[in-house]
């Protein structure tokens, strides 16, 4: 067992590591255009991204601004871009990036509001048309009980239902970055978890919004939204079943008369 001198000095070794964090700053009442500023903060083992940014705001500089809830993966509002890759930085060591410096931007293709806080408008404005919510050709009543389904049912869209809307797979997303009237791969994901629903009715009417061309056919495969996704949702394998799914009705409405079609 460890004596107490022993304790000590590891205590001192973890307090006295250091890394530098150059950190982006963009303050639209003072500055013209954006800058960095580098941050000399403790490198302990457990100390993430999130946790550097918290003591340089804490303690150093109350001036930065970015955003951060829940410090354990769920909430997604910590996405920002660490060393150039989207990340979220509460699930983010500094100790990967040792001896340092690492760099913290603000997430790419998004205007920025403030230093690390982009604008996620456009997201919020395009997730409304996929319809992300289940849709019923009709309601059954309440006693009639619930809409059950089966442990099957659930894994059917359990996957793509993780999303935690953090924008990591936009900032990551190429398409997005050259055609943002592209809908993108978190709400294309997002409406693919409701197809699979079994309590849902709505697909075709997703399916409406998602066969033009800021729809699927916007995306043109690179893959690094589902590379980057914190949650493993594959918003990359969602958007190919949407493109199988428009190739189908095409086929469909040439081939069978009106009457057939659904």
């Amino acid at each position: 067992m460890a004596d107490a001198d022993e304790i000590a000095d590891k205590i001192t070794d973890e307090i006295t590591d250091e890394i530098t964090m150059r950190v982006a700053r963009y303050r639209p009442d003072k500055d013209r255009d954006p800058g960095w500023q580098e941050y000399t903060v403790p490198q302990r083992e457990e100390w993430t991204v999130l946790d550097g940014l918290n003591h340089v705001k804490n303690e150093v500089d109350t001036t930065l601004a970015y955003r951060w809830s829940c410090r354990m993966g769920i909430c997604g509002s910590c996405g920002m871009n660490v060393d150039g890759e989207p990340k979220l930085t509460c699930a983010t060591f500094l100790s990967d990036y040792a001896p340092g410096p690492v760099t913290v931007e603000p997430l790419a293709n998004f205007p920025v509001i403030r230093d690390l806080v982009v604008d996620i408008s456009d997201f919020m404005e395009k997730l409304p048309r996929v319809s992300p919510w289940i849709i019923r050709d009709e309601e059954q009543s309440v006693d009639d009980g619930e809409y059950l389904q089966t442990p099957e049912e659930l894994d059917a869209y359990k996957q793509f239902s993780m999303c935690i809307n953090c924008m990591l797979c936009y900032a990551a997303c190429p398409v997005y970055g050259l055609e943002p009237e592209f809908i993108g791969p978190a709400a294309i994901a997002l409406a693919e978890r409701y197809d699979l629903d079994s309590r849902d009715h709505g697909a075709r009417q997703r399916l409406d919004v998602l066969i033009e061309e800021e729809g699927v056919y916007g995306c043109t495969f690179v893959g690094e939204c589902t590379r980057v996704c914190p949650k493993h949702v594959d918003p990359a394998a969602a958007i190919q079943r949407y493109k199988l799914k428009a190739a189908q009705e095409s086929v469909k409405m040439f081939l069978l008369p009106r009457a057939l079609r659904r």
